[in-house]
């Protein structure tokens, strides 16, 4: 492994780092608490916030640019938090009947991924809506929810030996399909933004695959590489999805470009370069069915070489002063800037790297190593603990009234599931 210089004091500090929903700021998990950083160019890493609980976060969600945070520590693997951290306020929190390993939020739905459930919830009130059950055990928490709350799809593994993907409506609470994606077990799935399209990958690594969303066509078919296997560690769309980029424990990441498949000519070339032509695509009709599937896959439209590999990063597409940008966030505890030639593709170069850990370029990081994994006991069912009214700050970003003593707490949100708050940036 080579971190380089930059990464060795970064690296034992960071247990999580991830991207909110439209990309603006970065939220990064550490052993003593959680920092959030505003991304608005590329010059500058805002940051916007740090916690002081010390507390070792390993899951650490904003809400766009809201100043709802859901926070899960390594000391209490089981307890979600929900909080408003402009004001400091924990806003209520849930406890699982086992380690939560993801969280997913948009404006209409919380989902929380244990090994083999998920539980959705609605956002406003933070009341259960469903819970599904006995899923094929998922290890790693992978799961993947649309930012769009009109299309509130959730996918997550459907089979722990093949690649299936699972599709269900948040919104609407029920199953929509399952597409057969990969003869391995999935390691990556994403939504783009609009909720129409769903990219996966396997643990094999070889292979992107694009499916339609709800009908579960296959659109496109990617190769990221012939000659070794990759832990792909992300999928990133662009806001326009025109673009897919992705990021493994290699030290290269692809951007690949969503397009159709292009017009054939009305009359076959003449000549020398027809009978070239013909003579190539003769013996295609013979090969084997994974050969030939081989040949027709997409290469990639753009590459970065990173300095380092075998650490975890996730990638994504972002619009940085209305110019298309790569943004690469590292467990390595640098955030790194890239240009995308969105005409060309082509080798991108980095224009700038920054600190995840607050500090100045070139500051010493004496930050200790981050813990390991903490699994505590079951118990049963989610166990909601509210300690303020949670849909008032959902709707309004402020800070909410506290539940008299000896009051129960109680929604103010009547709103029917499949309403969409608006108010939301």
């Amino acid at each position: 492994m080579n971190l380089g210089n930059q990464g060795q004091d970064g690296a034992k500090d960071v247990l999580f780092v991830n991207f909110n929903q439209d990309c603006t700021s970065v939220a990064v998990g550490t052993k003593t608490g959680f920092k959030l950083f505003s991304i608005t160019s590329v010059d500058k890493l805002e940051h916007i916030y740090e916690s002081d609980a010390c507390e070792d976060i390993c899951i650490v969600e904003r809400l766009f640019s809201s100043s709802l945070v859901a926070i899960v520590s390594l000391s209490s693997p089981r307890k979600l938090k929900v909080c408003h951290f402009k004001k400091g306020t924990e806003i209520c929190n849930y406890s699982y009947s086992n380690t939560i390993l993801a969280v997913r939020l948009n404006r209409a739905r919380l989902v929380v991924c244990l090994e083999e459930s998920l539980y959705i919830h609605n956002i406003r009130d933070m009341k259960v809506l469903h819970t599904i059950r006995d899923t094929p055990p998922n290890p790693s928490g992978l799961c993947a929810l649309s930012i769009n709350s009109d299309n509130s799809y959730l996918a997550y593994p459907g089979s722990s030996t093949i690649g299936e993907v699972q599709i269900f409506d948040a919104l609407n609470l029920r199953a929509v399909t399952m597409v057969p994606a990969h003869d391995n077990p999935l390691a990556a799935i994403s939504f783009n933004a609009q909720g129409t399209k769903v990219a996966s990958a396997s643990d094999k690594g070889t292979v992107i695959r694009v499916f339609s969303v709800p009908d579960g066509q296959k659109l496109f078919e990617f190769r990221r590489g012939v000659k070794r296997c990759a832990a792909i560690s992300s999928l990133a769309f662009s806001s326009d999805s025109m673009f897919l980029g992705v990021s493994s424990n290699t030290e290269t990441v692809h951007i690949f470009r969503l397009e159709g498949p292009k017009e054939k000519p009305a009359e076959e070339p003449q000549g020398w370069m027809g009978y070239f032509s013909k003579a190539l695509a003769a013996p295609a009709a013979y090969l084997p069915s994974q050969v030939s599937e081989m040949f027709q896959q997409g290469r990639d439209f753009a590459t970065v070489r990173l300095n380092f590999t075998g650490v975890k990063n996730i990638c994504a597409l972002a619009v940085i002063q209305k110019v298309p940008r790569l943004l690469i966030a590292s467990f390595d505890g640098y955030l790194y800037i890239y240009n995308i030639d969105p005409t060309e593709g082509g080798e991108c170069t980095m224009l700038k790297q920054h600190r995840l850990d607050g500090k100045a370029e070139g500051a010493q990081n004496t930050l200790p190593a981050s813990p390991g994994n903490t699994t505590l006991g079951q118990v049963s069912g989610p166990i909601a603990t509210p300690s303020t009214s949670y849909a008032t700050a959902v709707k309004k970003h402020d800070p909410p009234t506290p539940t008299p003593p000896g009051e129960s707490y109680k929604s103010p949100i009547t709103t029917p599931i499949g309403s969409v708050d608006s108010s939301f940036p």
